[in-house]
């Protein structure tokens, strides 16, 4: 998972996903999204659309949508922690 290579909503691997798997990634986009702002309490792993991909309810995104928000959390907390690390004499 690459904040600059997103997932695709039909990517075939999301089709694998669990609903236990889907509300593990709710908790950690909304503990790393807390952090920006992003609260999402009523996230719950949904259904599945007609061409076979695991919904969110958070207005019925892909699961895509959820993972690659993750990757973009993820990217941007890692690109500020190098920024703010103090330089090695």
């Amino acid at each position: 998972m690459s904040a600059h290579h997103p997932i695709d909503p039909a990517d075939p691997a999301l089709l694998h996903l669990t609903p236990r798997q889907v509300a593990e990634l709710i908790v950690e986009l909304r503990t790393e999204g807390r952090k920006f702002g992003l609260l999402w309490p009523s996230a719950v792993p949904g259904d599945i659309d007609l061409r076979g991909r695991r919904l969110v309810d958070v207005g019925n995104i892909p699961v895509s949508t959820l993972i690659n928000l993750l990757a973009l959390l993820r990217e941007f907390r890692r690109n500020r922690d190098l920024r703010h690390q103090p330089e090695s004499t």
